[in-house]
């Protein structure tokens, strides 16, 4: 783990004004133990075409929760093959099926909704972080998308010292969009996340 080396505090500082780009360089020289997670959700292509460009052998990590739109697969699909993705997906380890019979499709008031999330989210994401064991985690979160992350930083530490790179933090929605149109990237915007139900709310995996 990076913990015991790196000053988030001043690193945060001196990478504030620094484009993605360069922000994606300084972390790569950290580790050569890193993935990048996506959700294939509507800014995915950012982060991943800038990926495709840095280091397109990274490992991939999409904890495919079953309950995506045909719009979400169909998206993904798309940016696996136009930028040949090293994709690890992890999946429930209970069928859809088997989850709706049990406990349905709870919403967020129903006191299954925290085990629901830990199903179809959470323990396939521990099994990913086991199997890869990164030093680095590459992630899309931005500022003002919820409380938690407004909280972060472009560099922050998971709660297992995994160090996580959010090279966008501070972009808006309109620079994203202008990025997608510039570089004629697709744009997910019917993307729907089963689990955040609301876009102000968390996923569950940034909370690790």
């Amino acid at each position: 783990m990076l913990k015991e080396g790196i000053d988030i505090e001043y690193w945060n500082k001196e990478l504030r004004y620094k484009t993605p780009d360069q922000i994606i360089d300084w972390a790569l020289r950290l580790s050569t133990k890193r993935i990048v997670t996506t959700s294939f959700g509507k800014y995915s292509a950012v982060l991943l075409s800038t990926f495709h460009r840095k280091d397109r052998h990274i490992n991939v990590v999409w904890c495919d929760t079953g309950y995506n739109i045909p719009e979400t697969y169909e998206h993904a699909t798309q940016l696996m093959q136009k930028f040949q993705l090293n994709v690890y997906t992890y999946v429930p380890t209970q069928t859809k099926a088997f989850i709706e019979y049990t406990i349905g499709l709870p919403s967020l008031e129903d006191g299954n909704h925290s085990k629901f999330t830990e199903i179809v989210k959470l323990e396939p994401f521990r099994r990913a972080l086991n199997e890869h064991q990164p030093d680095i985690w590459f992630t899309n979160i931005r500022i003002r998308q919820t409380a938690l992350r407004s909280s972060k930083d472009i560099l922050s530490y998971s709660k297992d010292g995994i160090l996580k790179v959010s090279p966008f933090y501070y972009w808006t929605d309109d620079e994203l969009d202008a990025y997608l149109e510039a570089n004629d990237l697709p744009k997910n915007s019917t993307y729907f996340d089963p689990v955040k139900a609301l876009e102000t709310r968390e996923c569950g995996i940034h909370l690790q």
